[in-house]
């Protein structure tokens, strides 16, 4: 076989990491004994690899390790009569297969994580954790907190399922409403992270991007009744459709307004667009609904200047009542600077410092924006340095650093964000 490259080995890391998991955890019954058994099958497969080749299921070598791995823990581990029978039930083939709903692995621990004994924030958290392989610094990123507050709420999750005994199962149809709320923030965020990484070299990481569609894809199969799933498939959909304009040939960063919009996937965007219509005639709207119709105003433009901006900052105005959060409320504030001058979205910005927005690059760059525009250029510089001096991202930081370079000339050139304002 041919030598497998650490890069490969990588790749195979972040398509089967949470499937791999998914199976382990099932099987287990046991969130930290599943994880490092995958991960030490990961170790194996770096030190074998390379030298033996790609195994013909490379998903099936990491799983079949993981497991094996983990009966040779509960047998060292083993001075419980309880330890013992996991090990057993471990070597015992499997059984007929568990009639369920939800027929993905990835999308059952989904749901299974996102049981109602937990908070809602630690749910989203542990099924980032366990399905996208995001790291702690990664998901406290996604939900603007500290990183040691999110890494003591995974703790308290885990704990939590041991100590209140939440058995791995999958739901009832009856109940998958109930967590559907939980399920639909865990997708978007798996989304929103491989859309736009939170740190590293490149600019988005297409794998988690395609395995948020793939559960979206398979949550409205499930339940085709639920608008709100379609309407994140929608907005998921049309927000993808851009990624391939997003960076020029050197890597860069393509703010919105400068994107060449040929390079739109049309295909995703009629797929979006005829889904958004499905919601509408629903008439009952939702969160990601009315996220995925300011995206589906974005793609019916065919230049920037197109863009019915009054009707964007219409659909944010609905946002914010379903939703009133600092983030939508500075989305909308870029929106209201687009359709109704960069002062007053200023002021929507400038109301927000004390809203913890001001920990993030994004606010600071917006508002960095805001202030060049009005030719505010001292103060511009200050909240550009202060924008890069928060994300890890590189290209993001070059394209601020590019903007701040150029913001003493003031050129007050209409760009309204390191994206745009197209969320």
């Amino acid at each position: 076989m041919e030598p497998v490259s650490i890069a490969e080995i990588e790749r195979v890391f972040r398509a089967e990491y949470g499937r791999a998991v998914a199976v382990l955890v099932r099987a287990l019954g046991d969130i930290d004994v599943a994880e490092e058994a995958v991960q030490e099958a990961f170790t194996a497969a770096a030190d074998r690899w390379p030298r033996d080749g790609l195994p013909p299921s490379p998903a099936g070598w990491i799983i079949t390790t993981a497991r094996n791995r983990a009966i040779d823990r509960m047998r060292r581990e083993s001075t419980r009569a309880e330890r013992q029978a996991q090990a057993v039930a471990l070597l015992t083939p499997d059984g007929p297969p568990q009639e369920s709903p939800v027929r993905d692995e990835r999308l059952r621990l989904i749901f299974t994580c996102c049981h109602p004994a937990l908070a809602v924030d630690a749910r989203v958290a542990l099924t980032l954790r366990l399905l996208g392989g995001l790291t702690t610094a990664e998901i406290a990123h996604a939900f603007l907190v500290p990183e040691p507050t999110l890494a003591q709420r995974l703790v308290r999750a885990k704990n939590k399922i041991k100590s209140a005994g939440i058995p791995y199962r999958v739901p009832q149809g009856a109940d998958l409403p109930e967590r559907l709320k939980s399920v639909l923030a865990v997708i978007y965020l798996i989304f929103n992270e491989g859309y736009t990484a939170s740190s590293g070299e490149r600019l988005s990481r297409a794998h988690l991007c395609e395995e948020a569609i793939r559960l979206g894809r398979g949550l409205v199969e499930l339940m085709p009744d639920e608008p709100e799933a379609q309407g994140l498939l929608a907005l998921m959909l049309l927000t993808e459709s851009r990624r391939a304009a997003r960076t020029n040939d050197d890597g860069d960063l393509v703010p919105l307004a400068d994107q060449d919009r040929a390079r739109w996937d049309r295909a995703l965007i009629a797929e979006g667009q005829a889904l958004v219509r499905r919601c509408l005639r629903r008439g009952r709207p939702g969160p990601y609904q009315i996220q995925a119709a300011i995206n589906a105003v974005h793609s019916d433009a065919a230049e920037p200047a197109d863009t019915d901006w009054g009707q964007i900052r219409q659909l944010y105005d609905q946002l914010l009542a379903y939703t009133p959060t600092p983030v939508v409320a500075l989305n909308r504030a870029v929106a209201v600077a687009e359709a109704d001058g960069p002062a007053t979205g200023l002021a929507l910005v400038d109301d927000l410092d004390d809203s913890g927005l001001e920990r993030f690059h994004l606010y600071h760059a917006i508002r960095a924006d805001l202030l060049r525009r009005l030719s505010r250029c001292a103060e511009a510089v200050a909240a550009y340095e202060a924008a890069i001096a928060r994300t890890d991202s590189e290209p993001q930081r070059a394209f601020l650093q590019r903007r701040r370079a150029l913001t003493d000339r003031c050129l007050g050139d209409p760009v309204a964000g390191p994206e745009g304002g197209e969320r």
